[in-house]
């Protein structure tokens, strides 16, 4: 009986409550402070299914990348194909490896965004669950734009392809902006977060559409502009990735 009780006044203790408050008041605080680390605890849970449900969703979008990344059929039988003749189609299938590593680096860096822009969310939200669902949508999409241009870029209907590929860039750069504004809402935002990568986090992609829509509107000048722009604009936001992690104490 001595024993328990001591442990209960270094408890109390180690809470800073009185000697003379060391009871149901005492305890009552005790209460509160496990209840809202239980809280933490469901907050962090929730958000942590969060995230694993969006990184199966980009390792699956990825993965769909590399299935749709073809060999152009060589002329005659299988069995009349020539070594030169294969070489002649593994180069000649390069529009595949030029737009394949474009939109796999587009969405490996909108998953490291994804990545640290989470990191500074302590809080589910419906609207934040939507928002999310609707970035991984169009996510999911991206192998079909991808093999349009890879099908297309060589021939009359290039400036079509390209441009049905930058307008599904605008798509995926504001569906990701959507998720942004949603996120950093500071209800749902860490306080740790300051406001100036906030700041610059936002402004970096309100830059996002206004420069696909340029992309689309190039393709009909050159194919090979729109293109560029995009490549350009992956390796820009690899470059701001190192943003949250220097600016915020997450």
């Amino acid at each position: 009986m001595f024993r328990r009780r001591g442990h209960k006044d270094e408890v109390a203790g180690e809470f800073g409550i009185p000697s003379a408050a060391r009871g149901g008041l005492g305890w009552a605080i005790m209460g509160e402070h496990h209840e809202s680390r239980a809280e933490s605890r469901a907050e962090e849970k929730d958000t942590g299914r969060l995230e694993a449900f969006s990184d199966g969703v980009f390792a699956f979008a990825i993965t769909l990348l590399a299935v749709d990344v073809k060999l152009m059929h060589l002329a005659g039988n299988a069995d009349q194909a020539t070594s030169p003749g294969l070489l002649r189609g593994l180069r000649d299938a390069w529009p595949s490896y030029l737009v394949f590593v474009t939109s796999f680096f587009s969405v490996l860096i909108i998953w490291v965004h994804h990545h640290n822009l989470f990191r500074m969310v302590r809080r589910v939200t419906p609207a934040l669950l939507f928002a999310n669902g609707l970035l991984l949508m169009v996510v999911t999409v991206a192998p079909f734009p991808t093999a349009v241009v890879a099908e297309y870029f060589r021939t009359p209907a290039a400036t079509a392809a390209c441009a049905f590929y930058a307008g599904y860039s605008v798509l995926v750069s504001l569906a990701f902006y959507l998720l942004l504004v949603v996120a950093l809402r500071r209800p749902i935002c860490v306080m740790r977060v300051s406001n100036e990568a906030l700041h610059r986090y936002r402004l970096g992609y309100r830059l996002g559409p206004p420069l696909y829509l340029l992309a689309l509107a190039l393709a009909f000048v050159s194919p090979w502009l729109t293109m560029g722009i995009c490549t350009a604009l992956w390796i820009f936001w690899a470059s701001m990735t190192r943003i949250v992690t220097s600016g915020a104490d997450v």
